[in-house]
């Protein structure tokens, strides 16, 4: 069975920073893409960024240029570096793996911009 362990998430202030990190464990025989999505209260789960296998990357728009995905192949893991930090960017970040054929999602970590 195949889990992804997420973590970095927490509480920072407008225009803040924090790097989230998710790492897959398990069996685990490819990894064809990762990726985070985010979910605010009263909204859709919604892709923030993707990252392929071969390193192609995919960015919702109101992320590009603030965030940055990348990825540790070796060790299945990977990151999202959030810049410039809004409030409305205060959601649960799931992070999303297509693992072994399979979609795999994490338990979401909080990520709260407030002052």
């Amino acid at each position: 069975q195949v889990q992804l362990v997420e973590s970095g998430g927490g509480l920072v202030q407008p225009g803040g920073s924090l790097t989230l990190s998710c790492a897959a464990a398990g069996t685990i025989f490819s990894v064809n893409a990762m990726g985070w999505y985010r979910q605010a209260p009263g909204k859709q789960r919604e892709l923030v960024a993707a990252i392929m296998r071969g390193g192609r990357t995919n960015y919702a728009d109101s992320e590009k240029g603030r965030f940055t995905i990348s990825s540790l192949n070796a060790k299945n893991t990977v990151y999202l570096q959030m810049n410039s930090l809004k409030p409305e960017d205060t959601a649960v970040y799931y992070c999303n793996a297509q693992v072994n054929m399979e979609t795999r999602w994490g338990r979401g970590t909080q990520v709260t911009v407030s002052s």
